[in-house]
């Protein structure tokens, strides 16, 4: 090999070698930018909080992996309840999870959210009614004509009356001072309760004071979970419907702004808060009722309160009246519930 071939390889093995050591040495090293921050107001006080929103929110931060945080706030924090909407549209916060009803949502289904009367028999009839009968669809279309992303809807536990006077006809309701949601108290309206809207946080005072006779929020996992069940003396079993159908919703830009992995991550946590409430409620009515010590068993018999529900119907007929889509909506309560019927036990046994 002559000198200036061999000089030219040992010229080329050096640079290679230079070229690698220099590569090796100063590796891509992607820049680190600030998390996506976010934050989420719950309809839920702290006590209720840590079951039917915290562990959700804790698996999306730790599985976001430094990307992304949600800030959970409960009750009345940033905003008053009834203004969630509005903060929630105009970008004061960035998510909530509340039914559409006490939110102040201003779309007509808003009826629906929380408790519409006798809508539901059990909690799985929600899940249900939006995967399987359309509701799912018609949400999106409302919540997309006033500018907010409404994500997902799940079942909360039936509504009872939690009262401090024993409740053993429908007598006893009238002049009764009652915590509610807006809907479910102009149906209660009718049979002589009154009514009363309170800050969340500010309920058990009222119940101790006289402010309140009892309240129809809940049934009885949450009256012992948020210390209703000290302040009250009574469970009446009879309840105006079998769950609450509360929601997620977000900021639209907030909600654009996610890269996709993100949306789908916050959607499987929603779906984790869904089923988590599910077993939590589901198992907890029934052992209260049977082994809680802080409230008697009351109810109204069962012709007595056939004509509850009977009214009810009535008022899902009413509030049909009112767009065509709520009445979109009332149809499909009545062709599920019908199908529930025929379908017997263990769907419906009456």
């Amino acid at each position: 090999m002559n000198k200036n071939k061999r000089d030219f390889m040992k010229k080329a093995v050096v640079g290679g070698a230079a070229a690698v050591t220099l590569g090796a040495s100063a590796p891509y090293v992607q820049a680190k930018t600030a998390p996506i921050k976010w934050r989420l107001q719950t309809y839920a006080g702290a006590a209720l909080g840590a079951h039917v929103i915290k562990p959700a929110v804790d698996a999306f931060n730790l599985a976001a992996n430094g990307e992304m945080e949600i800030e959970l706030y409960y009750a009345d924090q940033l905003v008053p309840t009834p203004e969630l909407f509005r903060a929630l549209q105009n970008g004061t916060i960035d998510a909530v999870q509340s039914d559409d009803d006490s939110m102040g949502a201003p779309v007509d289904i808003s009826v629906f959210g929380g408790y519409f009367p006798f809508a539901t028999r059990y909690s799985l009839d929600v899940p249900v009614l939006f995967e399987q009968y359309g509701l799912k669809e018609i949400w999106q279309e409302a919540y997309d004509e006033v500018g907010v992303k409404w994500l997902s809807a799940g079942a909360w536990d039936p509504c009872h009356f939690a009262t401090k006077e024993p409740i053993n006809s429908l007598a006893d309701l009238k002049g009764k001072r009652i915590f509610t949601f807006p809907t479910a108290g102009r149906f209660l309206n009718r049979f002589g309760v009154i009514p009363v809207t309170l800050p969340w946080e500010d309920i058990e005072v009222a119940l101790q004071t006289g402010e309140l006779d009892g309240v129809a929020w809940s049934g009885i996992t949450e009256d012992y979970t948020v210390g209703w069940a000290d302040a009250t003396n009574y469970f009446l079993t009879n309840n105006i419907s079998g769950a609450w159908i509360g929601s997620f919703f977000a900021n639209n830009d907030s909600w654009n702004e996610l890269p996709e992995h993100l949306q789908q991550l916050w959607r499987l946590c929603m779906d984790s808060s869904h089923y988590y409430r599910q077993h939590w409620y589901w198992g907890g009515e029934a052992t209260l009722r049977t082994e809680g010590t802080k409230m008697e068993l009351t109810t109204i018999p069962d012709a007595e309160w056939d004509t509850v529900e009977a009214e009810a119907h009535k008022y899902w007929d009413e509030i049909a009246e009112t767009s065509p889509r709520t009445k979109k909506v009332v149809e499909i309560f009545k062709k599920y519930n019908d199908v529930m019927s025929k379908a017997g036990r263990p769907y419906r046994s009456s």
